[in-house]
């Protein structure tokens, strides 16, 4: 049961739930010096959670809308294969929003009503993703989502409890890891297009087709990149190279999605927007500290 409960976690993903933290934190350090470990690990631990909570509530509810078909080709999914029931996926999401929970306790205490306003939708949308009465990946929503939750939210609220500022900086850090982010939604989507057009999962992909959603990927790695050129705004030159990832590994992420066809090949692409992601926080984290 271990086995299958890590597999429907999708440890693959939580790099999105991770890197938001990771550079807000560094924000705040080289903004005003400030860092409490305490409160970085209850951020990022409620993030995770949360990303875990909402990859469980996914598996579970795409398979009872029939959203994942013997056509798949991503991960195996174990409400729809049968490893898990999805009275037990559905009872691990709630244990893992029970966690962000007492992660957002903490957080609360430190930061006040911010926190609730961030918390409480986080909470709902780990659900409300893909169930409810208006679930967003089948509404074409995803990638405003991501770049929303996973990106503006996620940052801002960082750098919020380390600082109890809200810093216009955040914002423009928000924007980049959040269209980096969204890069593996899109891919995911373009990847799984055929089988959503037959299921009812109107993700953008199926709304818009295969080019505009392969353009989508090129204009979410180019604006991640040229929005680093407003560093020079903030005065902090050098946070524009963390862009490097993106100008480097990006260009090859884009020829892939504009050239690959659809399909299970594009699983290659997804780890390569995941170290995308990753090497843009490291970079990040690099120029921060040391320049």
């Amino acid at each position: 049961m271990i086995a299958p409960l890590l597999l429907a976690t999708r440890p693959k993903t939580l790099p999105a739930a991770i890197v938001p933290v990771w550079v807000g934190c560094v924000l705040a350090w080289k903004l005003t010096g400030k860092f409490s470990l305490p409160l970085a690990l209850a951020t990022v631990g409620g993030a995770v959670f949360i990303q875990i909570a909402t990859n469980l509530f996914n598996d579970a509810i795409d398979a009872a809308k029939g959203a994942d078909t013997e056509r798949r080709t991503g991960p195996q999914r174990v409400t729809a294969t049968g490893l898990l029931s999805r009275t037990t996926v559905m009872t691990g999401a709630a244990v893992f929003l029970a966690l962000a929970i007492a992660c957002g306790v903490v957080l609360w205490q430190a930061a006040g009503w911010p926190m609730l306003a961030i918390g409480i939708p986080s909470l709902y949308l780990a659900y409300g993703y893909t169930g409810g009465p208006f679930p967003l990946a089948y509404r074409g929503m995803g990638e405003l989502f991501v770049v929303l939750f996973f990106g503006l939210v996620a940052v801002c609220g960082t750098v919020f409890v380390q600082t109890l500022e809200w810093r216009p900086e955040a914002l423009l850090l928000g924007v980049q890891v959040g269209l980096l982010s969204a890069v593996l939604i899109s891919i995911n989507n373009l990847r799984d297009r055929e089988e959503d057009s037959t299921t009812g999962k109107r993700t953008l992909a199926v709304r818009l087709g295969p080019k505009p959603a392969r353009l989508i990927v090129w204009m979410e790695v180019k604006l991640a990149a040229f929005a680093g050129l407003a560093w020079f705004v903030f005065d902090l030159p050098w946070l524009v190279l963390a862009s490097f990832p993106m100008l480097s590994l990006g260009m090859r992420l884009i020829w892939g999605a504009l050239t690959m066809p659809e399909g299970r090949g594009m699983n290659r692409l997804l780890a390569m927007a995941a170290a995308q992601l990753v090497a843009f926080a490291i970079l990040f984290h690099i120029l921060a500290v040391k320049l």
